[in-house]
């Protein structure tokens, strides 16, 4: 099973590499990242992280392909990789309805490597019945990303969306593994199909995207949110708000690489080496020193994962 390749993917690993930043003292893991989208091999990536105290690396599946590589990858790299496994929000409905048909887009990040006919509800009932078998895996922390994502897809996507979300639910409480949220403009949508399903213990709002006052119902909920590169951005001050309200004890971080590079490295590839460029500027809007938080957000991460 090879990496993945797309127009986005390819012109941001096309740009030089950022320089390592200066090492952690307190190591601390990367919460959500898909190594089969970046350049260097697996261990390469692994090796820089590792160099700079980021260990381990939860790498993350979006539709099939990439859910079985990451249990794969996570097999042969035990305790430095886990998985997490799922369908996409934007897979769902391309599963169901095919590319193509109105309201259903390919997500951003261009992962797909051919078109998808559609298959309806049954060929995403298959789907799922693998994400499950999979979840069961001890190699695998986390079913995500799962979610929603309206920012492109209509309302039949939507409703596709919305039944594999509940299913992954299901799938996260069935084998008590953390549910790993993708939540793109679509906040309410997520917090009433949460409610609704009934959350699993442990939820995880990848590449958190709200507000202070979302952040505050996260917290009453007691759900973990993964700040990633994106909080150091200039135009992200509603982000670190949310930052600075989110209780510390419920902070994870990430990269989402090769997406979302910190500053001052925006637009070139982004990987787990530079999650302390994002610990400081967290640890900056929380006016924490740099070691505690550290060990708090290590501390946060195995429980989230129970890794």
């Amino acid at each position: 099973m090879g990496k993945r390749s797309g127009r986005a993917v390819e012109g941001r690993n096309a740009q030089t590499p950022p320089p390592a930043p200066e090492a952690l003292r307190v190591r601390v893991a990367d919460s959500h990242t898909h190594m089969d989208m970046q350049t260097p091999e697996v261990a390469e990536i692994i090796a820089a992280a590792e160099a700079v105290g980021v260990s381990p690396l939860v790498q993350v599946g979006v539709d099939l392909s990439s859910s079985r590589w990451a249990v794969e990858i996570a097999g042969a790299h035990p305790g430095k990789v886990w998985a997490a496994v799922a369908l996409h929000p934007n897979e769902a409905p391309r599963v169901v309805h095919g590319d193509g048909a109105e309201g259903v887009e390919a997500d951003d990040t261009d992962w797909t490597e051919k078109a998808r006919p559609a298959g309806g509800l049954e060929a995403l009932e298959a789907e799922l019945a693998e994400i499950d078998a999979l979840a069961a895996r001890p190699e695998v922390v986390a079913v995500g990303e799962t979610g929603m994502d309206t920012f492109r897809t209509g309302p039949e996507g939507a409703r596709a969306q919305e039944e594999s979300f509940r299913r992954h639910i299901a799938i996260a409480k069935k084998h008590g593994k953390a549910l790993m949220i993708h939540d793109r403009e679509a906040h309410d949508d997520v917090l009433r199909i949460l409610e609704e399903e009934g959350a699993p213990e442990r939820v995880v709002f990848h590449c958190f995207s709200g507000d202070a006052e979302m952040a505050e119902v996260c917290a009453e909920r007691g759900y973990f949110m993964s700040f990633a590169g994106n909080v150091t951005f200039a135009s992200a001050e509603p982000l670190r708000e949310a930052a600075l309200v989110a209780p510390t004890e419920l902070i994870l971080v990430e990269t989402d690489a090769p997406f979302l590079t910190p500053k001052p490295y925006r637009g070139r590839p982004n990987a787990p080496y530079l999650i302390p460029l994002t610990l400081r500027r967290i640890a900056e809007v929380k006016v924490r020193d740099e070691d505690e938080l550290a060990a708090i957000v290590a501390d946060n991460a195995r429980r989230a994962f129970g890794f």
